[in-house]
């Protein structure tokens, strides 16, 4: 079995060279050639003295170049550092300073937008382009870059590949950085070992018993975990995955309908828009599962995608960057518990501790603390912010000499006397107004309840007579907010109710598309709290 992040290909090139791997708009690749792909990367980066341990960043769409840079770094016994496309200049240069990386592979269109920035960077090296250096717009583009640029970068359809044995690692070595947004600041580097990557492939490919006919279709970005865990739980099971950058959500359905997807995984912004278009019954019939994360969605979503799906598993999950994933409700308690993160995936161990240090009772509020060997190395070149989130594992034997590390994730859970987890609130987000601690979530779900809406989002700000005043916005259905405004005060106790109703066409999102709440925050504090 794998024990390295690239191992999960070349594990598969051994056992089964002709299954297709990959797939991309009108190119694929089986495991063997997806296996010589990622050889051909890791022998441009040894080529130019890769030493163990530096960092390669990819700034690419979703692309099968993306994926050979990445799994390339690793057979090279680099640390892969993937960037979402969808970041602008000064994004993608705080992550390459960030991470110290010494080697970029890019496009041209892209390094164009960067050069101005680019040669502060000193600890990079090389520059590699993945485009054709035939086409003359590309020599065009070639010669506008600046020298110092120039010096720094080869288009890789130039090198003579000369294939090397990959770099000998062990599974506790890092493997990659994926940055995430934050609440506050600048984007934080976690730190994943190969142990944390195979790991998670593996427990995640249990509990969705992936096997090597599954299809699965991956629209989210490979810079976000959760993206990521659609190319190694397939590849982990020897499946196959159909890249997609989509522009309009009607054509990820389309996408599922042609490539016959059997897996699915979106984020709760993307579900909120799906179940509003047509699912024809050959999806239905071919669509084995679907999975969310990175947000809760609220019961009237879930309701709409039975309906649609009747065929179709429904898992809902919960996770966090540094520590992958931690739950999953199995789709058999959906009915039952709709709104719990239901239990530890396998090979983790999920706690919820008081302010005491002590295990919670059923019912009892505390935070939820993420052990095992899920659990990342860190947030790369800050130990400040690592040292608030990774810290001792509590309950620990008091001989034990050395101390194990967790994940103390800041969000507020209980567990029901069954042993399934729900979400309260961040311990930042948790709002207090009138004597009361309020849970955004609570009032998000009433608010989605009511089907006037498709994107709703709960915060609280200073109000000197109450604490906090709660601030609902939404993108609605209906341009009759009093009607919404009616349904709020039919469902929520008296403290619980928004004192504005702020409506927009489109809220912020992040680079992983979720909402983006600190943005939103701040534009409303800007606009209503001056």
């Amino acid at each position: 079995m794998p024990e390295l992040f690239h191992q999960l290909i070349t594990n598969q090139a051994s056992q089964q060279p002709n299954k297709v791997a990959l797939i991309c708009k009108k190119k694929q690749y089986n495991y063997n050639e997806l296996h010589q792909q990622i050889q051909r990367y890791a022998s441009l980066y040894l080529q130019l003295q890769l030493k163990p341990n530096q960092r390669i960043c990819s700034y690419l769409p979703k692309n099968p170049e993306n994926v050979f840079a990445l799994f390339g770094a690793s057979y090279a016994g680099g640390v892969f550092v993937p960037i979402n496309p969808i970041l602008k200049a000064a994004q993608a240069q705080h992550i390459l300073k960030d991470a110290n990386a010494t080697i970029l592979v890019t496009q041209i269109d892209r390094l164009i937008s960067l050069q101005n920035s680019i040669t502060t960077l000193t600890d990079l090296k090389h520059i590699l382009l993945i485009d054709d250096s035939s086409q003359a717009k590309v020599q065009k583009k070639w010669d506008a870059l600046i020298p110092e640029i120039q010096q720094k970068t080869t288009l890789i359809d130039q090198y003579e590949i000369q294939i090397q044995p990959e770099v000998a690692r062990i599974n506790q070595d890092m493997a990659g950085i994926l940055y995430t947004s934050g609440s506050t600041g600048k984007p934080k580097g976690v730190i994943l070992s190969h142990q944390n990557l195979v790991t998670g492939a593996k427990s995640v490919a249990e509990y969705l018993k992936n096997t090597p006919e599954d299809r699965i279709l991956a629209v989210l970005p490979l810079s976000f975990d959760y993206g990521l865990s659609q190319l190694t739980t397939a590849f982990y099971t020897g499946a196959t995955v159909v890249l997609m950058d989509y522009l309009l959500p009607n054509d990820v359905v389309k996408a599922i309908e042609k490539h016959q997807i059997t897996g699915l995984a979106a984020v709760p912004p993307l579900w909120n828009v799906l179940i509003d278009l047509k699912w024809s019954e050959n999806i239905t019939n071919t669509l084995r599962y679907i999975t969310n994360s990175g947000g809760a969605l609220a019961t009237s979503t879930i309701d709409r995608l039975q309906i649609l799906l009747p065929k179709t598993a429904l898992f809902l999950m919960y996770g966090l960057t540094e520590a992958f994933r931690s739950s999953y409700l199995d789709p058999k308690e959906l009915k039952q518990r709709p709104k719990s993160m239901g239990k530890a995936i396998p090979s983790a161990e999920l706690l919820v501790i008081n302010q005491y240090g002590k295990q919670c009772k059923a019912h009892e509020i505390g935070e939820l603390v993420h052990r095992g060997a899920l659990v990342a190395m860190g947030y790369w070149n800050n130990p400040e912010k690592t040292a608030e989130h990774f810290k001792p594992a509590p309950l620990q034997p008091k001989g034990l000499p050395l101390t194990e590390i967790a994940v103390w994730s800041g969000d507020q859970v209980y567990y029901d006397e069954a042993g399934f987890l729900f979400f309260v609130g961040r311990k930042d987000d948790m709002i207090k107004t009138s004597g009361y601690r309020v849970s955004p979530a609570e009032i998000e779900e009433v608010v989605f309840s009511s089907k006037l809406v498709k994107q709703a989002v709960v915060m609280g700000f200073p109000d000197e007579k109450i604490g906090q005043q709660i601030v609902l916005s939404v993108t609605p259905k209906t341009v009759d907010i009093e009607q919404l405004t009616r349904y709020c005060r039919q469902n929520l106790a008296t403290f619980m109710l928004p004192k504005q109703i702020l409506t927009y066409d489109r809220l912020p999102r992040n680079n992983n598309g979720k909402i983006d709440k600190p943005r939103l925050y701040q534009e409303i504090e800007a606009t209503y709290f001056k």
